[in-house]
């Protein structure tokens, strides 16, 4: 076994690795950009190396900074974790010459399934079902237009080095196939250095399924069930759970086969994962492979009871694999969760920023949270905006769903725009709860997952004011401590006042909506009246914002958070973010640059659509803007015309830069 390894990673996966090195008492290396100098992993980690800056291609990408890395510090073997190299050939052979381990398949194994096209050839003649399509080399736009007719629409077009959920393009019918194998072939070449595609039928309500594969360096091949990943948005798993719902035996034995034949086709070592699209016949066709650990390898690990890293770190030292497959059992059902920096209400834009507040729920047998942030740490521009893997288990379907709706209900996130609710809308949308899964579940539920957004109940803005009068309360207190009278009723925040009741008004506002509490001070508590309907009110608040509430006699917890002049309410499995309003303020009119279009978060322009002068109706794409690895379309907000860009292609912006000077039709 390995004394000393690096991590060729960041964030998340990282950290989880350090966690199970720690365990077998394996010494470990982090790698960090000038970005990530005070991150998680970079904390956790017994060593760290700086190798660049921020940008990935100048640091994480960089393939000798790596390994001048890894012999600086004496590591013998690079885990790659997920992303980044860890699919990468050059890099696994460059690890060979330097004679460092790569705790992953041998190049030869990763040559194979790195190209989509050429994985599937090898997986026809080792005969594993394939999707109809065309897999061939001639690139040329009309050809490949050509044979997209032929197939029969919709089609999908994928880049041949793609994966994770970039590089992809829905076609559903002939006239838009050239403008989105553009846009495709664009985000391949930036995020795979390669714009390479294959085009397939696309199957109409499809899940994906996964095989998760291991092998060892003594030819023995094991799957450790399967992953459904079915609900997904971009191509991108959100939800992701272990068994799948209603997998037979029987097909489960015959997907298990076909992925342990695929790794065997190719000589497979390590942890690796084939993926296949399931019709809901029962019928199934090989994907892709991935070979790496995947992001959701913990429902996995959850329903067998394993550590998949300690099993490829055993594997990479040249062990055995520690169990056969007629060893391997599956117990009860796990859920996997993706926490991500991100706004469901403005198309799932990626949110940046300082964790203001963090608090996951408690883990247990049941929860576990997988992290490369904590409170204080910012989620950057440069990177993935993920915050946290939440996985829950239990013995059944039914009990893991309600596992994950508490455990949701029970994290807060403050600082950044986030996705907890739509995830907790997700998991209780009837469609999801009763296992009628497909890639389209989102798409086809979005009246029930993207809700008219409704007024902050009156219940919340008493919660609000009464965190509020508790924190004065504090406050007060505090003052007077340093004072030399420290029990002089003047600094008391009670409302006393003589033959009379204190009376005062708290103003919320949520939206462009302002909402009045008006507070009447009794003997240890306050009546809080919001539109003619009062309650008593007290309660105790604690220095994180924990809140026990009574209201009326009812009592429950909440959390309320202040933080730049908001107040985060979290109530009954529910987050609402109210701006507390000063009465006494008036603000000036007006606000920002008028007939400009900003940019809602920083990044590149990779394309300018409309011409300058150009007259364009109200939708019409205007510029396309690269951020976090996915292309943002900038369009008209209404009739006008574009009167100048601001930016040229390949410039930089940042968070709300005016790209568009834009004049409204009259």
């Amino acid at each position: 076994m390995f004394d000393k390894i690096l991590i060729a990673n960041r964030g998340e996966i990282a950290c989880r690795v350090i966690k199970t090195a720690r365990r077998m008492g394996i010494k470990t290396v982090a790698v960090y950009s000038e970005a990530d100098a005070k991150a998680r992993h970079v904390r956790l980690a017994d060593e760290a190396v700086l190798i660049g800056p921020a940008a990935a291609r100048e640091s994480y990408l960089v393939i000798d900074k790596i390994i001048a890395a890894a012999k600086q510090t004496g590591a013998q073997a690079i885990h790659p974790g997920y992303g980044f190299l860890s699919e990468n050939e050059d890099f696994c052979h460059a690890c060979e010459r330097e004679g460092i381990v790569f705790i992953g398949p041998p190049v030869s194994a990763i040559r194979a399934m790195g190209s989509k096209s050429e994985a599937k050839k090898l997986m026809e003649a080792a005969g594993v079902p394939l999707t109809p399509g065309y897999h061939g080399d001639d690139q040329e736009p009309a050809y490949l237009h050509q044979q997209a007719d032929a197939i029969g629409y919709p089609v999908l077009i994928k880049a041949a080095a793609g994966g994770g959920g970039k590089g992809m393009r829905l076609v559903e019918k002939s006239e838009d196939f050239i403008d989105l194998l553009a846009s495709c072939k664009r985000e391949a070449i930036s995020s795979f250095g390669d714009d390479h595609v294959l085009v397939e039928k696309y199957i109409t309500k499809p899940r994906h399924i996964e095989i998760q594969v291991f092998g060892d360096t003594h030819g023995n091949v094991v799957y450790l069930f399967e992953r459904d990943c079915s609900v997904q948005r971009r191509h991108q798993k959100v939800l992701e759970e272990a068994p799948a719902p209603g997998m037979t035996p029987e097909r489960r034995a015959a997907m298990g086969k076909a992925a342990v034949d695929a790794a065997k086709a190719v000589g497979y070592v390590g942890a690796g994962t084939v993926e296949f699209i399931a019709n809901q016949d029962g019928s199934f066709y090989f994907m892709e492979m991935n070979t790496r650990l995947q992001v959701e390898h913990p429902v996995t690990e959850m329903i067998t009871g394993l550590d998949l890293v300690e099993w490829q770190l055993r594997v990479a030292s040249g062990e055995k694999l520690p169990l056969e497959q007629e060893q391997l059992q599956i117990r009860g059902h796990a859920l996997e969760a993706r926490i991500y920096a991100e706004d469901p209400a403005k198309g799932f834009l990626p949110s940046t920023g300082k964790l203001v507040h963090l608090a996951p729920p408690a883990e247990s047998l049941h929860v576990r949270v997988d992290t490369g942030v904590e409170e204080g740490d910012e989620i950057s521009p440069h990177y993935d905006p993920m915050i946290a893997k939440l996985i829950v288990w239990d013995i059944n379907r039914d009990r893991a769903l309600a596992r994950m709706l508490q455990a949701l209900a029970d994290y807060r996130v403050v600082g950044v725009a986030n996705n907890i609710e739509f995830l907790s809308r997700l998991t209780a949308c009837p469609a999801f709860s009763g296992a009628d899964l497909d890639t389209g579940l989102i798409e086809r539920e979005k009246a029930y997952l993207f809700p008219v957004e409704e007024g902050v109940p009156d219940e919340v803005l008493q919660i609000a004011a009464l965190a509020e009068l508790l924190r004065e309360a504090a406050l007060a207190d505090k003052r007077a401590q340093r004072t030399a009278d420290a029990r002089s009723p003047w600094h008391a925040r009670d409302g006393w006042r003589m033959n009379a009741t204190a009376r005062r008004t708290l103003l919320f506002r949520h939206g462009e909506t302002d909402r009045a509490v008006e507070v009447a001070y009794l003997p240890g508590a306050w009546r809080l009246t919001v539109d003619g309907r009062g309650v008593e009110a007290r309660g105790e608040l604690n220095a994180r914002g924990l809140l026990r509430v009574e209201l009326d006699g009812t009592r429950m917890d909440a959390t309320v958070i202040a933080a730049a002049g908001r107040r985060h309410v979290f109530a009954k499995g529910r987050a609402w973010q109210l701006a507390a309003v000063d009465p006494l303020h008036h603000g000036g009119e007006g606000g920002g640059a008028e007939g400009g279009l900003l940019a809602p978060m920083p990044g590149k322009v990779i394309a300018l659509v409309a011409a300058e002068g150009a007259k364009v109706e109200k939708g019409a794409p205007l510029l396309i803007l690269e951020a976090m690895k996915m292309e943002h379309t900038i369009t008209a907000p209404s009739a006008g015309t574009v009167k100048a860009f601001r930016f040229g292609v390949g410039d930089q912006v940042g968070d709300g830069a005016e790209l568009v000077e834009f004049e409204v039709a009259a």
